[in-house]
């Protein structure tokens, strides 16, 4: 209505409703602070429309407002009584909160910013990536690998073997370094190992920054197996768990951070994928392993025979309905190791890219087929059911 409708000359309801845009404009919902952000933005433009109330009193445009605005801090819980955003939104961007930026960068140079694309990686199970560019791989990387090293945040995972005779590895040490920046924060460091996933920094704090700022701070959301780092200086979310023996990660962070990188850098599994020599699938079809061919008689790892490709399928769906890539993975995972974790591990892994990654269309990955395609009926998916007969006679 608001193109449509005839403004009272004297009416400032355009100028309250152009500060509420401005002031939520570069928000992310999958950021903690979202909804107290949101919050300060609706107060702020309930005074405006208060302060407006005696000259916009015939106007539809604010009546419609006033209600809007009503609904949506019912919907969002909050308080008629708290802090404000200022009226000045270009002289008020927090240095310590990345979402405010590019809305600064813009004020200052008079153009228009996009607003951040947020990109996604995740590793889990056996390992599986998920690169920054959404390419989805099966690596070996036993022993300590870059995930991300950038000039804001590095991260080293530890892959051990999880069978004898399997290329097969997982993590089970995960370390990350939130680097110095300006004034919001010192360098931080955050190390995990299987059975210690702590809710604290080696240095035991729980956040970096000042008291006010706090701009950088760990959540733990399960003692001992889940916790959530975030960072809004640089507009980071990090979440690590540990499911059975073994740790996953899952990472949200800006692509222009993501990019901010030395040559000498340019090992990183979330920007570049895994080497070569390194993968164990061939372009993302998984070769199943015979597993009776490959474990010693008496061998103390998980024997063969707990799972069947019916077995393995059964227990996969019961957590994945979608036949996507981590549905498949989970399958992989279990006929390889016999270890019903890895069904928890898919499972979260595709739990975080819901909660991570921007764009919904790209949650789910299938296989491509020949002709570059993506989707369910892909010559990995005859792959795999040949492979898997193969197995089921052999076991």
């Amino acid at each position: 209505c608001l193109g449509n409708c005839q403004l009272h000359t004297s009416c400032g309801i355009q100028k309250c409703t152009t500060d509420f845009v401005s002031f939520t404009s570069h928000l992310n919902a999958a950021l903690e602070d979202f909804d107290l952000e949101f919050c300060k933005a609706l107060r702020a433009y309930s005074a405006c429309t208060y302060r407006n109330s005696k000259v916009c009193r015939g106007n539809l445009v604010y009546h419609s407002a006033v209600l809007g605005i009503g609904d949506l801090m019912a919907q969002r819980n909050c308080t008629k009584d708290g802090p404000t955003s200022s009226t000045n939104p270009e002289m008020t961007r927090d240095p310590c909160n990345y979402s405010g930026h590019t809305e600064a960068r813009e004020h200052q140079g008079g153009e228009k910013t996009p607003a951040p694309t947020y990109l996604f990686c995740g590793l889990f199970g056996d390992p599986h990536l998920r690169t920054f560019k959404d390419h989805f791989q099966t690596c070996k990387v036993e022993g300590a690998w870059p995930l991300i090293d950038n000039n804001y945040l590095s991260v080293q995972v530890t892959n051990v073997p999880v069978v004898p005779g399997s290329s097969a590895t997982a993590t089970n040490k995960v370390t990350i370094i939130f680097k110095s920046y300006q004034d919001c924060t010192e360098q931080k460091v955050y190390q995990a190992v299987t059975d210690d996933l702590p809710a604290a920094f080696v240095d035991g704090t729980t956040s970096g920054g000042d008291g006010n700022t706090r701009s950088l701070h760990i959540v733990e959301k399960v003692s001992g197996k889940y916790i959530e780092m975030h960072a809004r200086h640089i507009g980071t979310t990090v979440y690590v768990r540990q499911l059975g023996h073994y740790l996953t990660l899952a990472i949200q962070m800006p692509r222009e951070l993501v990019m901010a990188y030395e040559e000498s850098q340019d090992l990183q599994l979330c920007v570049n994928g895994c080497p070569s020599s390194e993968r164990i699938d061939d372009s993302g079809h998984l070769p199943l392993p015979v597993m009776s061919k490959l474990l010693p008689q008496g061998s103390a790892a998980h024997p063969a025979s707990v799972y069947t490709l019916e077995t393995a399928t059964t227990k996969c769906h019961e957590k994945m309905l979608v036949k996507d890539i981590y549905f498949y993975s989970c399958v992989f995972d279990l006929l390889t190791t016999g270890d019903a974790n890895f069904t928890a591990a898919a499972h979260s892994a595709l739990q975080d890219v819901e909660a991570l990654h921007p764009r919904k269309e790209h949650w789910h990955i299938f296989p491509r087929s020949r002709g570059g395609d993506v989707g369910r009926d892909s010559k990995f998916f005859v792959r795999l059911g040949l492979v898997c007969l193969i197995l089921v006679v052999f076991l």
